[in-house]
């Protein structure tokens, strides 16, 4: 059995001092028959005469830019004023008139871990005295559904209530019993049920009012780790295996749909989703009676756009971490890296682990063999205060991948490709285990597929920890590792069960707006599709494998004769540690460094931030600016407002930026050698 790190009192605290639930708290909010009444205000997609829009990410619900808080005191103004800015300017004037039943499609919410979006709704609302209500169709983003729970903000999923919904009908809501009514149409809906705990948050008020009177009694107990029996395992997903492993009540039943308490190994967040994780702890423990639990920052979204609000929003974080005594490596400065790389380099993320953090893209950590989630700030800020967090385990699914690797095909190659055949539904919210048949998917190849879950909307991707997984904490210099090695069962159930045969797979281009949207890159060169910035990096592909894929293309392009980029070449590595590493010479490149190589053809190197892949900085895109990325999301305004991205490998961006049009390595000339060109 293995502990997590028991809560740390601070000096002069006791157990018998520490605060505990305030009066209110616990009391069942909902009672006494009352009824929530307004108009409709409908999301209609523009491309579908009388259809209701589907796929509405937080992206387009709060913009980067207005994602952003400058002091614990003022954290929702620029969230509600920024709310729908773009996709419906008077989305504030129109609830202030009493349009507060808002109706979309399906998947409502997909995308980033931002609280700010379900804060902001239900913020804009009650500033005019009234209650919004969210009526969607089916799999509503997993992460903005966890944050409105926790909010109090009231959601209801009913594909038929949508279906109906007219502009100006007259809804109504039952806090009480969640039914919800048309009484334009004199229709009443069954939504879909939530699971036991969901209702008991829900009616409690909200994440702060169960933080409160969960807290006393998560500090006196120690977290313990529990491996399931070879028996009981071989019926278990890895997902399940390292669920069961973690739950705070043993007896507990593992099983999809469960809402149970999970401990958690690290709980990290961005600068940007850390100010309201603070407010979440502060709210909960008090702020001075113990130190967070297994808390973690990295300074990697707003930190290098010269604004003086996001100065303010990082000084947040970093006094956060001055008053709690957080240094390196569970604080990362500026420069020091994106979370998503830095902290497993740290030696942070352990095959085994559950790892809910506060970034959509926390998924990534499924390459190293631990669940990695995403969650909004409320839930890590009440981890933080409890050392679990609330989960409800998704139905699993396993796609296995066999085959040969072909020709300048990596796991960029490999996720969009998986993202096209899936569809508009994608992983419709479950768990999904990769099985990488022959070992041959590098760390960096399983990094960019976990990762890019977050797009292809599944709670969480796994590689059960392998050779691969160990020889790469091996070379890390990372020896002991605190859990046993474990497989998926061989009899755990999948709900889909599908192989993607490696060897079918080419390099892909994905077009606007979706990663999905995603075609060969040799038919994609054909349309001679030309383009402002190539850039490669991001916590997708900013690996050191990954930008030495690029920089082989580049120097063999240039022993062939092909000059300098025609278009900015920006590159932005994954860490610091990262950025550092292809300043060394490398015999693959015949003893020139990585960064050597892209300064050779007229590359720039970046620092290590998130930068122009969530639309801030000054290499983000600019109205009617097009751009070849190796960064995940290429949504609506994604990287910069009326910008266009197109996704795919640092090899074929490579390439596109020296062909001058989209294309991969082979429109170059360049013949396929596997000793050369293999990461």
């Amino acid at each position: 059995m293995h502990s997590i790190r028991p809560a740390r009192l601070k000096p002069g605290v006791t157990f018998a001092s520490l605060p505990g639930p305030r009066p209110a708290d616990g009391e069942d909010r909902e009672t006494g028959g009352r009824l929530i009444r307004g108009q409709a205000l409908v999301f209609w997609d523009p491309k579908v005469p009388g259809k209701k829009l589907d796929a509405i990410d937080t992206d387009q619900i709060t913009p980067a830019a207005d994602c952003v808080s400058e002091s614990l005191e003022t954290l929702d103004e620029r969230w509600k004023a920024g709310s729908f800015r773009y996709l419906m300017p008077d989305f504030r004037a129109r609830v202030h008139r009493g349009e507060t039943f808002l109706v979309a499609g399906d998947r409502f919410a997909i995308g980033s871990s931002r609280e700010m979006s379900p804060a902001g709704l239900k913020g804009v609302a009650e500033e005019a005295g009234l209650e919004l209500v969210v009526v969607c169709g089916n799999n509503m983003g997993d992460i903005f559904r966890r944050n409105a729970f926790n909010l109090g903000l009231h959601v209801v999923q009913s594909p038929q209530a949508v279906s109906d919904a007219q502009e100006g009908d007259t809804l109504t809501f039952d806090p009480e019993t969640r039914r919800l009514a048309n009484e334009t149409r004199g229709t009443t809906y069954e939504p879909v049920p939530l699971t036991p705990k969901e209702e008991e948050i829900r009616r409690s008020g909200g994440i702060f009012a169960l933080g409160r009177q969960e807290f006393r009694k998560s500090v006196e107990t120690v977290p313990a780790i529990a491996w399931p029996d070879p028996d009981v395992a071989r019926r278990m997903t890895t997902t399940e295996q390292i669920v069961w492993a973690h739950r705070v009540d043993k007896q507990a039943e593992v099983r999809p749909g469960a809402t149970l308490r999970v401990y958690a190994d690290l709980l990290p967040a961005s600068d940007g989703t850390a100010p309201f994780a603070i407010h979440t702890f502060n709210q909960i423990t008090g702020g001075g009676a113990i130190d967070p639990r297994q808390a973690a920052v990295a300074n990697d979204h707003f930190v290098f756009t010269g604004k003086a609000a996001d100065d303010r929003q990082t000084a947040i974080g970093r006094a956060f971490a001055g008053i709690h005594g957080m240094g390196k490596p569970c604080y990362a400065t500026p420069g020091d890296g994106i979370f998503h790389f830095y902290f497993p380099e740290q030696g942070l993320v352990m095959p085994g682990a559950f790892i809910p953090g506060a970034d959509s893209h926390s998924r990534a950590y499924g390459a190293y063999g631990a669940v990695g989630l995403g969650v909004g700030s409320t839930t890590l800020g009440f981890g933080w205060a409890t050392g679990y967090i609330y989960f409800t385990l998704a139905r699993q699914r396993r796609v296995v991948f066999t085959g040969e690797l072909q020709a300048w095909v990596s796991g960029k190659d490999i996720v969009l490709a998986l993202l096209r055949r899936w569809g508009a539904k994608q992983s419709q919210g479950m768990s999904v285990e990769f099985v990488d048949a022959h070992r041959q998917l590098p760390v960096a190849y399983r990094n960019t597929i976990a990762n890019m879950m977050a797009e292809g909307e599944a709670l969480n991707g796994i590689f059960a920890a392998d050779e691969v997984t160990y020889a790469w904490y091996r070379e890390k210099g990372i020896a002991q590792l605190p859990y046993p090695r474990i497989a998926p069962g061989v009899d755990a159930h999948y709900e889909l069960d599908e192989t993607l045969v490696l060897s079918d797979v080419v390099p892909m281009i994905a077009k606007p707006f979706s990663p999905g949207n995603a075609f060969p890159a040799e038919e994609v060169a054909g349309e001679r599709l030309g383009f402002d910035k190539a850039m490669i990096g991001s916590c997708t592909n900013g690996s050191y494998d990954d930008l030495m894929q690029a920089a082989l293309v580049l120097h063999a392009a240039r022993r062939a004769g092909h000059g300098r980029a025609t278009k900015p070449l920006i590159v932005f590595p994954g860490s610091g540690a990262v950025k550092r590493q292809i300043e060394t010479p490398d015999p693959r490149l015949d003893g020139e460094s990585i960064a050597s190589v892209f300064r050779a053809a007229g590359g720039e190197i970046r620092e290590s931030w998130c930068g122009p892949c969530f639309g801030q900085g000054p290499d983000a895109l600019t109205r009617g600016q097009r751009a070849i990325t190796s960064f995940n999301r290429n949504w609506t305004n994604r990287m910069g407002v009326g910008g266009e991205g197109y996704l795919a490998s640092p090899a074929v961006v490579a390439a596109s930026a020296l062909l001058g049009y989209m294309g991969p390595p082979s429109e170059l000339g360049l013949a396929w050698v596997p000793e050369l060109y293999e990461v």
